[in-house]
């Protein structure tokens, strides 16, 4: 789960998953571990439940994703309010 993620950030490609039941689509912009030890996805949520005006980024647990899998959508780059070095993650695996 955690390489399909790394190749969706460096490819730039969407990520199609389930995450607390909700079916979503979303830009990976950065993995990484937190403070403690927890792998966490910062993306950009582009379909599904869960889209609300001002809520499109999330920061998900990457041990609650279920059905992951990369689409052949792709994407052009980060989104707006996009920050390198993400605070949330103390360690990052890879990001845009």
């Amino acid at each position: 789960m955690l390489q399909t993620i790394i190749d969706a950030i460096n490819q730039r490609k969407t990520l199609a998953l389930t995450y607390k039941q909700i079916n979503r689509e979303v830009e990976p912009h950065a993995v990484g571990k937190s403070s403690k030890g927890e792998l966490l996805l910062r993306c950009f949520q582009t379909r599904g439940g869960h889209v609300e005006p001002g809520h499109e980024w999330d920061l998900l647990k990457v041990a609650n994703i279920s059905n992951l899998a990369a689409t052949s959508q792709g994407f052009t780059g980060p989104r707006q309010g996009y920050q390198r070095g993400d605070k949330a993650l103390d360690v990052i695996l890879a990001q845009l």
